[in-house]
């Protein structure tokens, strides 16, 4: 069984705090292992192949023939920041109609919804995230995601860049937009949202955290242990901020917790934290996208194209009764971050000159083994 991630006690040494960040240094308060912090730059300058790339999916599949006459479509996006991009993105047509014809859609936020930063150094620097609510609403209406359609996840790790006044901040910046949040403790292991005939269960936890464990303990939901979780929603699904950073293929620990959940009723599980395209997998009815990489840019502004490449996973639900709940079908539809300027511009792949295309399609082709256009 896997089990959560904490730090021992034991390794944290004396703290002092600074004005600027309102939380504490000088101590390990992350709990990254050592393996993890050093490797991260060359991940970074250099995603990852690396890993167990057997027993994955294709990009699309159909899982139930003939397919339900009733059906709810559930798409999910990558991380959002502000880190990477002065203004709102500019977006292909094509990906707005995607993300607009969907029922719902379910993303990361990664970066604190506030004014005033109160961690100015860390966030001019990029360590510590941070997002204004105009910046998050001119996002949204780039992409085509209405507020009313939109459930974003609290349960990452830079969700306390900006100290508990920060995510209070957020929560009630979401809250004015109209925008539902998961993964904050006080909420409960698993949120019910009415998606048209469906009730849908989202149970979002991160496994990683940038601050100490005191300042998300009881505020951010970090348990992926389905005993205390509740049921008796049409479909379960699992929003997981795991793995490894820049990473294309899933840890081996990653991929047997997407078991453990599979084996415990959850039927859909949609990953964050790799900021990079991860494969999607079937395990008996469920099916699972490990990464979705970034909607926006969460790292430098000027960034390794492999890291640009994004993807937006797609579920049709049954709604039949009978059927209820089972995955009908999936695919997921890659695209890639341009720079343009002091903003991004999202574009579908088949939507790219030929030089890049043909580097996003064989990096697709090594993630997915069989990718076409």
């Amino acid at each position: 069984m896997i089990q959560d991630v904490r730090l021992s006690k034991d390794t944290l040494q004396p703290a002092r705090r600074t004005v600027y960040t309102r939380q504490t240094i000088g101590r390990r308060v992350s709990n990254y292992p050592l393996s993890y912090k050093l490797s991260w730059l060359p991940r970074f300058l250099k995603p990852s192949l690396s890993g167990d790339a057997l027993g994955f999916a294709p990009m699309a599949g159909r899982l139930m023939e003939p397919p339900p006459r009733q059906t709810v479509r559930l798409a999910f996006i990558g991380d959002i920041s502000a880190v990477a991009n002065r203004h709102a993105p500019d977006c292909d047509p094509a990906i707005k109609a995607l993300l607009g014809a969907a029922d719902l859609v379910i993303g990361n936020c990664e970066s604190p919804v506030l004014e005033r930063p109160s961690a100015v150094l860390g966030t001019k620097l990029g360590t510590h995230h941070a997002m204004s609510e105009r910046f998050l609403a001119e996002a949204l209406a780039a992409v085509g995601i209405a507020h009313e359609k939109l459930v974003l996840s609290l349960a990452n790790n830079h969700v306390l860049d900006q100290g508990v006044a920060g995510l209070d901040e957020t929560v009630a910046a979401l809250k004015r937009l109209g925008i539902r949040s998961i993964g904050l403790a006080a909420d409960g292991a698993v949120q019910p949202v009415k998606v048209r005939l469906l009730n849908v269960g989202f149970a979002a936890f991160t496994l990683w955290r940038n601050a100490d464990e005191s300042l998300f303990a009881g505020r951010v939901s970090m348990s992926s242990d389905l005993a205390g979780w509740p049921r008796g929603f049409d479909l379960l699904c699992a929003v997981p901020h795991w793995d490894w950073e820049f990473r294309h293929f899933p840890r081996a620990g990653t991929r047997a917790l997407a078991r453990r959940l599979a084996g415990q009723g959850v039927r859909l599980i949609a990953g964050h934290h790799a900021h990079v395209m991860q494969p999607v997998e079937r395990i008996g009815e469920t099916v699972v996208a490990y990464g979705l990489g970034d909607l926006l840019g969460t790292a430098l502004a000027r960034q390794p194209w492999p890291g640009r490449i994004g993807g937006i996973f797609v579920a049709d639900v049954s709604a039949d009764e009978g059927s209820r709940g089972a995955i009908a079908a999936y695919q997921m539809h890659p695209f890639v971050r341009l720079r343009d300027g002091d903003h991004e511009r999202l574009v579908p792949v088949e939507g790219l000159e030929r030089r890049m295309r043909d580097k996003v399609e064989g990096r697709l082709g090594a993630i997915f083994r069989q990718h076409c256009t």
